[in-house]
């Protein structure tokens, strides 16, 4: 992009050059609104002010609540009473309230509530910056708790910086990360998950629901308290652990972050704070989400825009994260969320259905995460495919480093589900695996977690389905068994080798976890049996689940030491649709592809120059294959001719069984006679 803007690559964005341009001028206009003469971090730092906070020896506490008559601070220590000398005072015209403490009147571990009175009405309210948000195990009541350890945490590891090292990634949610049937906490994801994601080549951990939310089976996406990481799994100090033990493995960590929505809760979250609609929400039709049951923020508002830029710098500042994953972006960005929506045509960008304030906001949170931490990631769970929305700010875009390929997982599901595996198209298939947009780096994936929820089924649920209960153990086969397992290898694979940037799983699809995930409800009389993950069946040498974690492990580990994903082109070779099979390089590597459910090919020829050496293949039987393949054979191209004519091209011959992946890497070779 010679000119330094995004839209250069792309012919058919020129008739919206106008509307880009303008657009990223309301975002270069609000910047300065908010800034003046101080940077952006210096902008979001509201979790500084706001909230609770010790210091010279006293306590200081500030909420913004401009609906507010009287607040008063309530809590262990007045008794749950409203009492005089815990009066807040306001203390300006924008709507700012404070109270000073002495250092003896609040103690760590203390729990407390803001009362908040307002012309007409008033209620218990937990302070918008509160950093911890702990549940009464007997009413199920939330309250904020003074958090101020004697002895605050030490980190160990310095964060993981090097940004431009393809993220391969691991997703998990903490609490359905233990195999008990409980909630897992982070003391035991640290010691027990850690280990296994760093062995299994894995360099990025993505957390799920860290937000504190009231609701343990909304998967966290119903945030009640933006600023508080969610007590059920343990303390703060728990996970700032968990991040500090996960650089020192090397292994970067980036959290869900969601703003796209808030939880309609008025006792725990910000629906009704001060007792106006509109303090943080839009009003009307626009304030509920129709499809999620949840609160929509008013982007257009200034104090909206600091409390969630000054969440960004919090969760990078005080918990190390190196990045986010942010939720629900398509949501955020159309004024009818994408619902029900096919993006067919450019005009469906720039037609003025976009929320053009949350793009504004967008740009600044990621302009703003990486100036305060320039080795941070950032990825865009958006699947309308909005130009720009992953270009760097500097280029006239939205500075998400990627966009998640959501077309990707409904693609594997659909041919899984719906299409005859003579059915599939070979050339669909590519082109849906390695289409994006010039300026975009993508996350490819197999499969997203909402296909493990109850109402959902993972691939291999799909495929193998009830056999699943009774046929796993390594000397059983049948038909059945045999396909789901040569095709979660073949998908996982060609997923992995064409991903244009990076690439994600979640936690357990890689052996195939069996059950899907049900959290504890009135409909389960409240269990937790699918609420968790059974790592030991991965671990069991008598199961199929150990051969797919083995082959996931090698498939990782072959771009842990070759840099696969750093090569940024696929060369396609071929894809034959009546063979169904798929070949294609990147850099040294050749990946064949053979989804022919039933037909074999022997002396299967490529026009390619080399000798080649296997790598992987999913037929080893170390992987639950059955062993076609000689893997100590050295490959070399040959003349399609016996007579050394120029000009006549080379051909490699391969063995290609039915539903099996190979992976060669290219030996170097010095002259063409040592082909």
């Amino acid at each position: 992009m010679s000119s330094g803007k995004f839209y250069t690559s792309d012919p058919w964005l020129n008739p919206f050059i106008g509307v880009i341009e303008n657009r990223i001028e309301k975002c270069l206009a609000k910047e300065k609104e908010l800034t003046g003469n101080i940077t952006l971090s210096d902008f979001a730092c509201g979790h500084h002010y706001y909230g609770l906070h010790r210091t010279d020896n006293k306590w200081v506490f500030r909420e913004w609540a401009p609906n507010a008559t009287s607040i008063f601070l309530t809590g262990t220590f007045t008794g749950w009473t409203e009492k005089d000398n815990y009066k807040l005072k306001k203390i300006n015209t924008y709507g700012d309230w404070e109270i000073i403490l002495s250092e003896e009147a609040l103690k760590h571990g203390d729990l407390f509530k803001l009362s908040v009175h307002w012309d007409g009405g008033n209620g218990e309210r937990i302070p918008s910056y509160a950093d911890r948000v702990i549940q009464d195990d007997k009413t199920k009541i939330f309250s904020a708790q003074v958090w101020a350890p004697e002895s605050p945490y030490k980190w160990k590891s310095a964060n993981v910086r090097v940004k431009d090292i393809s993220p391969v990634i691991y997703e998990a949610h903490i609490g359905m990360a233990t195999e008990a049937e409980k909630i897992g906490t982070y003391c035991e994801f640290t010691h027990n998950i850690l280990p296994v994601i760093s062995s299994s080549g894995y360099n990025t951990l993505q957390l799920m629901a860290i937000q504190e939310h009231p609701f343990y089976g909304s998967f966290g996406y119903h945030v009640s308290n933006f600023f508080a990481a969610s007590s059920r799994f343990g303390s703060p100090d728990d996970l700032k652990e968990l991040i500090d033990s996960a650089h020192g493995f090397g292994i970067r960590v980036i959290m869900d972050l969601v703003h796209s929505h808030s939880v309609k809760n008025s006792n725990e979250g910000l629906g009704l704070f001060d007792g106006s609609m509109d303090q943080y929400f839009h009003t009307g039709e626009r304030r509920n989400h129709r499809a999620w049951d949840s609160l929509c923020f008013n982007y257009g508002k200034n104090n909206v825009l600091h409390f969630l830029l000054s969440n960004c710098r919090y969760w990078l500042e005080e918990y190390k994260f190196d990045g986010f994953r942010f939720d629900g972006i398509t949501s955020m960005i159309y004024y009818d969320h994408g619902l029900e929506k096919n993006f067919v045509s450019y005009e469906d960008y720039f037609n003025g259905g976009q929320d053009e304030d949350a793009l504004v906001y967008l740009y600044l949170a990621n302009k703003l995460i990486h100036s305060f931490s320039p080795g941070a990631i950032t990825i865009a769970e958006e699947m309308s495919g909005m130009p720009g929305i992953s270009a760097p700010t500097g280029q006239k875009g939205y500075g998400f480093d990627y966009r998640l390929s959501m077309g990707v997982p409904d693609l594997w599901i659909k041919l899984v589900k719906d299409t005859f595996d003579e059915a599939w198209d070979m050339g669909t298939l590519m082109h849906e695996l390695t289409q994006h947009r010039p300026e975009e780096k993508i996350i490819s994936y197999c499969e997203s977690h909402d296909q493990a929820l109850v109402g959902d089924k993972t691939l291999i649920f799909r495929m193998i389905d009830a056999d699943m209960y009774t046929g796993m153990t390594k000397d059983y086969h049948n038909l059945v068994i045999d396909r789901g397992m040569a095709l979660h290898k073949m998908i996982r694979l060609i997923t992995f080798a064409t991903a244009g940037g990076g690439y994600l799983n979640f936690m357990g699809n890689e052996f195939g976890h069996p059950e899907w995930i049900d959290f504890p409800r009135e409909g389960n009389n409240w269990s937790y049996k699918y609420a968790r993950r059974q790592w030991q069946l991965s671990k069991n040498e008598d199961l199929k689940y150990h051969f797919l974690s083995a082959f996931d492990k090698e498939m990782l580990r072959i771009n842990h030491n070759n840099k696969l994903l750093e090569h940024k082109y696929i060369n396609r070779i071929i894809e034959n649709n009546f063979d169904k099979v798929i070949i294609f390089t990147r850099g040294e590597y050749l990946f064949v592809f053979n989804f022919h459910p039933t037909n074999s090919y022997t002396d299967y020829g490529i026009s390619l120059t080399g000798k080649f050496r296997i790598l992987l293949d999913s037929d080893d039987p170390k992987f639950g294959g059955f062993n076609r393949i000689d893997r100590s054979v050295v490959y070399r191209s040959v003349r399609k001719t016996e007579k050394r004519t120029l000009g006549v091209p080379f051909l490699l011959y391969l063995y290609l069984p039915a539903r099996t992946a190979i992976v060669f890497k290219k030996e170097s070779i010095k002259k063409v006679t040592d082909i």
